[in-house]
């Protein structure tokens, strides 16, 4: 897989890609990522690229033409399967569009900044809009790296037990149950006797009812959708 993100801040983005699985991931070759930083395809040699937003109000407005610049350079290299817009005004992120993503060749995310962007570059470019949440950010950047976390530790290889990311939250609309490790006992708090007894048919049958019990208690529109 690889995944371009076209940013206005490259340094605020790139240090988690730098660690932990994702840079394992990128390390062994199994997902390139890619900053382009959108002052490059400024207007000007002021690093112009943003504009006051017809109509009058408050904020600048990404202007359309060094998006047009450098979607269309990147498009001429490679064809790719989504073309993402990271904005508070979409559809919010779930575990079934992670699992979807994960098995695209080429992604290209936008990070929005300001007040937005030209909705030309919405209505032209982007194939598909994504909120991390109901809550406005700086930047589009950090909502871009939580995107390709999701994605990126799905693809097969990346994660050295390939089961545990089906056993993650969300996977099934369940939550996941609690887990446990050593010691057994620490301060007089056990551990459930029967995730030591070794019969793990009980123990999925215990797991499942923690997840539909924790589910409901903390998250319970999950079981409605």
């Amino acid at each position: 897989m690889r995944i371009d993100i076209i940013t206005v801040s490259p340094e605020l983005i790139k240090s988690p890609f730098e660690y932990s699985i994702i840079k394992r991931a990128i390390d062994k070759g199994i997902v390139e990522v890619h900053f382009h930083d959108l002052r490059k395809y400024a207007l000007n040699k002021y690093g112009k690229i943003d504009d006051y937003q017809f109509g009058g109000g408050a904020g600048m407005v990404l202007m359309i033409e060094p998006i047009d610049k450098c979607i269309s350079q990147l498009q001429a290299q490679r064809s790719y399967n989504e073309i993402i817009y990271m904005t508070p005004d979409a559809k919010t992120l779930n575990q079934q569009m992670a699992n979807k993503l994960s098995s695209a060749e080429n992604i290209i995310i936008l990070t929005g900044h300001y007040k937005g962007v030209d909705q030309r570059v919405r209505d032209k470019f982007i194939t598909q809009e994504i909120s991390i949440g109901d809550y406005v950010l700086s930047g589009g950047e950090l909502a871009a790296a939580v995107l390709s976390d999701a994605i990126i530790r799905l693809i097969p290889g990346v994660l050295g037990d390939e089961t545990s990311a089906l056993t993650d939250s969300f996977q099934d609309n369940l939550l996941a149950p609690p887990v446990y490790t050593r010691p057994a006992e620490y301060k007089d708090m056990k551990v459930p006797e029967i995730l030591l007894s070794g019969n793990f048919p009980k123990i999925e049958q215990w797991r499942h009812e923690k997840a539909l019990e924790r589910t409901k208690n903390i998250r319970p529109d999950l079981e409605k959708s």
